[in-house]
């Protein structure tokens, strides 16, 4: 009687998820659509701030995915054994949110009917058109991965499948870092730096999505995880804050070196409002320095602890993210270096930028893709691992 309760119980929860993941799905394609018969005049977007908070929502998600397959690639390409009942549940959040990312960018094109010239002509000297391929690519192999995992006859192709799905992953992270490492007509963006830094982030912010996503699915089990496997996704976690942190700090100490950057990196880390609070209090505190002393606080250990660490890693990324896509737009453009320009276009002014509701609810919408996409996947699919496997009975864990 108790199993039946408990799986009447449980199913009344997933459909509840489910409606709510739906609901949110639907007020986002409800904006995505005033935004594309109004134009993006009802958006706080502008000729200067292009990418706005849709944008913001759509890097998380893409690079989250490609950190979330952490996981899978430690099991198959490192062969850690103890990874491996997890690594289903990897790939399947990297689909998920990569899947998430991208509704967000169709739908924040303005005709997203064209995305289909992108997916028919491709001009190799763009790297947008490598990134089409890049995701597309992503898509195939992390499927043939799942399907090795499940699929006892093809357990042969697992090792081979996380291999390429691990070097994809890399090069699809370096792909979308050199987005704007190559657009040379903002002074915030342009550099080398910027496509390790994306892999670093990547790193944190999909661990910090695979934690918080196996959490919640254990705790809807009514298990718990193992402690010596969380003891090990806290301590990575931690050296995957300090790596991103490095190269962050990396990228502003490069810009600082450079004399014509300086203005820049006064206003973003400094002056600029609210850009400067937000990467000081919002990555760098809240997001960076809070989650270590989380994880590595020997009294402040545990899983509440670490999931709180995950959060306030993803709360991080967004501000970081903010701070990267919106204050490098914002910041005027020096397009004759060493002249002084004067017209009658606010040359020399700090754009403005104020994101609308819409665009808050496209970008959410692609949360609750990737949520409504794991969610269903976990459902239908023999994604968790068996009870005491990984995972324990939280009974047993108390």
């Amino acid at each position: 009687m108790s199993t039946t309760t408990s799986r009447a119980t449980k199913t009344r929860v997933f459909w509840a998820l489910a409606a709510a993941g739906a609901l949110v799905l639907a007020a986002a394609l409800g904006a995505a659509h005033y935004m594309e018969e109004h134009g993006h005049v009802v958006t706080g977007m502008s000729n200067q701030v292009v990418w706005g908070l849709p944008h913001v929502f759509a890097i998380f998600l893409i690079v989250a995915a490609s950190g979330a397959l952490n996981v899978a690639s430690i099991a198959s390409v490192f062969g850690v054994a103890d990874y491996k009942p997890l690594a289903p549940l990897s790939v399947l959040l990297t689909v998920a949110l990569l899947a998430g990312g991208l509704l967000v960018l169709v739908l924040d094109l303005g005709r997203p009917e064209r995305l289909v010239v992108a997916a028919t002509h491709y001009n190799f000297r763009s790297i947008f058109a490598w990134n089409m391929i890049l995701y597309n690519g992503l898509f195939v192999i992390c499927a043939l991965y799942l399907w090795s995992l499940l699929e006892r006859r093809f357990g042969a192709l697992a090792k081979p499948a996380g291999l390429a799905a691990f070097a994809w992953r890399v090069i699809l992270t370096t792909g979308t870092g050199s987005i704007f490492g190559f657009l040379v007509s903002r002074q915030a963006y342009a550099s080398g730096v910027i496509a390790p830094l994306f892999i670093a982030l990547s790193l944190a912010w999909g661990l910090a999505a695979f934690h918080l996503a196996q959490a919640g699915f254990a705790r809807l089990s009514g298990e718990a995880m193992d402690p010596r496997m969380l003891e090990r996704v806290r301590r990575l976690l931690g050296i995957f804050v300090i790596a991103a942190l490095y190269f962050v700090a990396v990228h502003h100490v490069t810009n600082l070196y450079w004399a014509k950057q300086a203005a820049f990196e006064h206003f973003i880390l400094a002056s600029g409002m609210p850009y400067a609070p937000l990467f000081w209090a919002g990555f760098v505190g809240l997001g960076s320095i809070v989650p270590l002393a989380l994880v590595f606080h020997p009294r402040l250990a545990g899983p509440r602890a670490t999931a709180v660490a995950a959060a306030l890693v993803s709360v991080g990324a967004f501000a970081f993210l903010y701070v990267f896509i919106i204050g490098g737009q914002v910041f005027p453009l020096e397009i004759f270096p060493g002249y002084e320009v004067k017209s009658s276009f606010n040359d020399g002014r700090v754009g403005a930028y104020v994101p609308s509701l819409a665009e808050f609810l496209l970008g959410a919408g692609g949360l609750a893709a990737a949520f409504l996409i794991a969610l269903v996947g976990v459902r239908a699919l023999p994604i968790l691992p068996p009870a005491g496997v990984a995972m324990a009975p939280a009974a047993a864990a108390k």
